[in-house]
Parts: C-alpha cells; sequence; structure tokens
C-alpha cells in the first residue's frame, strides 16, 4: 500500500450504520447519540444505544463525522462538511456551528509539543460566543 492511499474506514456497513448515516445526512445539526438512538426507534429500527456510540465514534476516527464536546458534558455528533482538520464556532445559545480552519492553531500546537519533546501532536478546538441571530435577540 503505497503512502498516498487514504486510509480504510474502520466502520461496517451494517444496516445499523446505514441507519445513523441516514439521520446524520438530514440533519444539519450536531445531535446527541441518544438523539440519533431515538431517530432510529422512531424509523422502526431497534439498535442499542452502545451500538449508536460504537458507530459513532467508528464514524469520528474515519474523519466522516465531527464530535463536538460540549462545556456540559454533552457530546454531540454531525457528518462532516469539511475535509481535513477543522474546528468549531459554537453559539452558546442555540448551538449553531460554523467549521473554521485556524492554520496559526495547528502551528501553535506543534511548537507547544515540540517545546515538550512529543511528538504526533493532535488537537481539539472549540470557540463559544453568540451567534448574530442571539446577540441581537439578546439586545
Amino acid at each position: 500500500m503505497s503512502s498516498a492511499s487514504s486510509p480504510r474506514p474502520r466502520t461496517r456497513n451494517t444496516w445499523q450504520k446505514q441507519a445513523i448515516d441516514t439521520i446524520l445526512d438530514h440533519s444539519p445539526d450536531f445531535l446527541s447519540a441518544q438523539q440519533v438512538h431515538q431517530s432510529v426507534a422512531e424509523s422502526g429500527r431497534t439498535v442499542s444505544l452502545a451500538t449508536v456510540y460504537r458507530v459513532l465514534q467508528s464514524q469520528v476516527e474515519d474523519g466522516v463525522v465531527d464530535i463536538l464536546a460540549l462545556d456540559d458534558g454533552q457530546t454531540l455528533f454531525r457528518k462532516c462538511a469539511s475535509t481535513g482538520h477543522h474546528h468549531h464556532l459554537v453559539c452558546r445559545n442555540c448551538r449553531a456551528t460554523q467549521e473554521i480552519e485556524a492554520p496559526k492553531i495547528e502551528q501553535w500546537a506543534d511548537h507547544v509539543g515540540e517545546d515538550f519533546g512529543y511528538t504526533d501532536i493532535n488537537h481539539t478546538l472549540e470557540i463559544y460566543g453568540l451567534c448574530p441571530q442571539c446577540a441581537q435577540a439578546a439586545t
């Protein structure tokens, strides 16, 4: 296998994965695993919450699903709109989310790792604020 080839996805193409993909494909918003689980149930299929978490985590590792960790401890998932590494700007009020690229953050993270002798640096960054609509409603 050449170094230019992309890694093979770890997620098998099961009916559970297909059901979860359909739900994520039709939602522009981040969803909790519980919301995905409920949506599968509403479609008439039965799947365990553990399976939903396992499929979502595999898709995160495969780079096809974004994960968003909120400061209240909740974890949300959404199909990636961007390819490659990116960050999120999140509204604290309505949870509207914008994907952003931040090359200076990438450079900073690499330098911090190098300063301490770390290699294979990875990071997650979410920036929180109020979206224009929520900011206007607050005034």
